[in-house]
């Protein structure tokens, strides 16, 4: 579910019909993706914690790289987590699934197959936990508050600015409002000074993660890369008051949005994407996100995007000048 402004909210985009049969999609989910590290193993001692005062415990962890260095920093976010599940759906065999439960282990495949292109990786969380440390202000009994939703998201620029990222990638699912609704998606902000940029990068991640999905025979839709300012949150109404009354006027996913006035003072700093590679709602794209292989899958088209994005170009080889010419009857010892 896309990161909201107030309340997350999912946004229903309804994709084609999966090119493979259900017996068939299925079946593929039984051969893993083999990776060189999975994520429980890769998110070990070796991480920093940013600020431990300020962020809660796992969260806003950095990795350094484990093969060379490229001296590039990479954000990854994964969705809600702790008292906020995200969205709820079922897998085929009618099991609840939790989007933050299936975000998370997307978030540290990708980080350790990064860090192995020689990124040095900031993640917003390592545990099942939110990212800030919240306060009083942010929790309705048991729940987040409205508050504490707009903080706990706002938390996570924070923590891709202090990063000193160069690039953020929010890894989160959608939900829609019939069983049917399936498919890609990845959303930019175009109100960004760097607009041209998001949509590169989420071009890309939209590419790389259908590409690494459909590798399988899976046919998950492609929904296109999409302006946030269509699929921001619209929470609340002025009528309402504090900070759901400002929600119902920002129009942008939170992650990824401008600073306003009263309201959001920490955007983030460098190109992002939120993407959304599936549906929770959709059994069998439900099933395809908990899955090792289908997290994996994820995780690859993250990494392969993420590098082709933030790859350096190539500097031009300097020419080597022709000789000079010898002029005629300067000698040359003949």
């Amino acid at each position: 579910m896309r990161v909201g402004v107030v309340v997350t909210v999912a946004v229903v985009v309804v994709g084609a019909v999966g090119l493979l049969d259900a017996s068939a999609r299925s079946a593929s989910l039984r051969t893993p993706l083999h990776l060189a590290a999975r994520g429980s193993t890769a998110a070990s001692a070796s991480g920093t914690p940013l600020d431990p005062t300020y962020f809660a415990p796992g969260s806003c962890v950095a990795y350094p790289p484990t093969s060379g260095d490229r001296h590039t920093t990479v954000f990854l976010d994964a969705g809600h987590g702790g008292i906020d599940p995200g969205a709820v759906g079922t897998d085929l065999a009618g099991r609840q699934i939790e989007e933050a439960q299936l975000t998370l282990p997307v978030e540290l495949d990708a980080m350790a197959l990064l860090r192995a292109q020689g990124f040095r990786v900031v993640v917003s969380r390592t545990t099942d936990s939110t990212v800030l440390r919240l306060a009083p202000v942010d929790l309705s009994g048991p729940y987040l508050s409205a508050q504490g939703v707009h903080d706990e998201v706002a938390a996570r620029d924070v923590c891709a600015n202090d990063a000193g990222a160069r690039a953020l990638v929010g890894i989160y699912f959608d939900s829609g409002a019939s069983p049917s609704n399936a498919g890609s998606i990845a959303a930019y902000d175009a109100a960004r000074p760097f607009a041209a940029a998001n949509q590169q990068l989420a071009t890309l991640v939209q590419s790389g993660v259908l590409a690494a999905m459909n590798a399988h025979g899976w046919g998950i839709p492609d929904d296109g890369v999409s302006p946030d300012a269509q699929l921001g949150s619209l929470s609340g109404s002025p009528s309402d008051g504090g900070v759901t009354a400002l929600a119902a006027s920002y129009g942008h996913l939170l992650l990824l949005g401008p600073p306003m006035a009263g309201f959001f003072s920490t955007p983030s700093t460098m190109p992002g994407t939120v993407v959304e590679p599936l549906y929770v709602t959709d059994p069998f794209e439900g099933s395809v996100a908990e899955s090792a292989a289908g997290q994996a899958a994820v995780a690859e088209g993250i990494a392969t995007a993420v590098e082709q994005f933030l790859a350096p170009v190539p500097s031009a080889t300097p020419a080597h000048p022709s000789p000079r010419p010898v002029p005629s009857g300067s000698g040359g010892g003949h």
